[in-house]
């Protein structure tokens, strides 16, 4: 009989009912990542080169010029992936220990999509200035700043102030990864159809985070017009209970002046977006202009079921693996930031996203298809493609430093 092969962290806890049965217990027992030497320690001499008295004479070199850092640790390549566990997936407010799953599934989906090292940063504080505060004292060991699961409004306000007070890439995916992969479908969908952005007119269902960030992003684009709509129904300038970052929405959006429910806004309009979860009626979808566009995003019931979708729509898009054109973050933000990392960017700057995303819909070339609008995320051509993307778009934009 074969030596059964223990995992030598399998031993910590007992299994409990759940765990038994579940191989998603399994693979987490442990944790799903290590941290790894580049370099080997095996007699003094290594030793001695790898830490004292070696050390000391890269130590004081960087003391001299500080930019030597990125030559001789990691930080060039290691991005902290920062959450204060308030937006968790589908789950929410889970705190800071129980987002850690995620978080460390982030940091494997950086290194094996992206080659970026990533770093599990759980913080016991929902108070936006004390995770700033936080995030500035911990940012000399890092190249970039991944923010990731914290709820709006603060991700917006803990984003802006990060941005302003550090000097390397602060990004949150929840926005802008969300933002690009749809503007890259969104883009190939246009084309499909023989159409421009400036010709559509969007709706979104969801004015968090991914929602006011789409928004931005489409204007940013060329859209011809994006409605935002959250419980209560359109965000218009109308409205007296919104909060600062919908009023400023208000502002931009919703050119054709639409009030009323989600409904209404979908009467006639090309596109629907959906970041919010419930359920759009089948007779709001059908109200949609012809050839529209359905990207219902929600997981893991997207908020217009694809069988239904399809019966009015030229091009269907979920969040799901298991239906065609998957709007999947992790198309992006490995790409996003091995770019920025490598020509040492201070900021990741919207040209940059936008390149990002026309890199992505670039990828699909010639075999566009309305099952086929966005690659999958093992394409092997679409790290290498985003990453080349941003990094010479941060260099056209003056924020790279290499």
């Amino acid at each position: 009989m074969a030596a059964e092969i223990v995992n030598p962290r399998s031993d910590a806890g007992t299994d409990g009912p759940e765990e038994a049965f579940d191989p998603a217990f399994a693979l987490h027992r442990g944790g799903k990542m290590a941290v790894q030497a580049t370099v080997p320690v095996r007699d003094k001499d290594d030793l001695s080169l790898a830490y004292t008295p070696g050390v000391a004479k890269v130590c004081s070199a960087i003391n001299e010029k500080p930019e030597l850092v990125h030559d001789y640790t990691w930080k060039s390549n290691v991005v902290a992936v920062v959450t204060d566990g308030t937006a968790v997936l589908g789950l929410g407010d889970i705190g800071p220990e129980a987002s850690l799953p995620v978080m460390e599934g982030k940091a494997i989906l950086f290194k094996q999509f992206g080659g970026v090292d990533a770093v599990p940063v759980a913080l016991a504080t929902t108070d936006a200035d004390e995770i700033v505060e936080t995030v500035v004292r911990l940012a000399p060991s890092f190249g970039g700043v991944n923010l990731e699961d914290i709820s709006a409004p603060r991700c917006f306000e803990i984003e802006r102030k990060l941005q302003e007070r550090l000097d390397i890439p602060v990004f949150h995916d929840d926005q802008h990864g969300t933002a690009v992969v749809t503007l890259a479908a969104l883009r190939n969908a246009a084309k499909l159809t023989e159409r421009t952005l400036g010709e559509l007119r969007a709706v979104i269902s969801g004015a968090g985070a991914a929602g006011v960030a789409i928004a931005k992003f489409l204007l940013e684009a060329g859209i011809g017009d994006v409605t935002v709509t959250d419980r209560k129904g359109i965000v218009s300038s109308d409205r007296q209970d919104l909060t600062e970052v919908k009023r400023e929405l208000a502002e931009l959006t919703n050119r054709a002046g639409l009030t009323g429910s989600l409904e209404d806004a979908l009467s006639g309009a090309d596109v629907f977006i959906g970041v919010s979860g419930g359920t759009v009626p089948e007779p709001a979808v059908a109200s949609m202009a012809r050839d529209a566009f359905v990207f219902a995003m929600a997981n893991p019931n997207p908020e217009v079921h694809p069988d239904i979708a399809h019966k009015y729509a030229a091009v269907v898009a979920t969040g799901r693996s298991d239906y065609p054109n998957q709007i999947n973050n992790v198309l992006a933000f490995p790409g996003i930031f091995a770019g920025a990392l490598q020509v040492r960017a201070s900021r990741i700057t919207e040209g940059m996203k936008i390149a990002a995303a026309e890199a992505l819909a670039g990828v699909v070339g010639d075999e566009i298809a309305a099952e086929y609008v966005i690659p999958s995320p093992f394409d092997e051509r679409v790290a290498p493609a985003v990453t080349a993307a941003v990094a010479a778009a941060a260099r056209a934009e003056g924020v790279a430093r290499r």
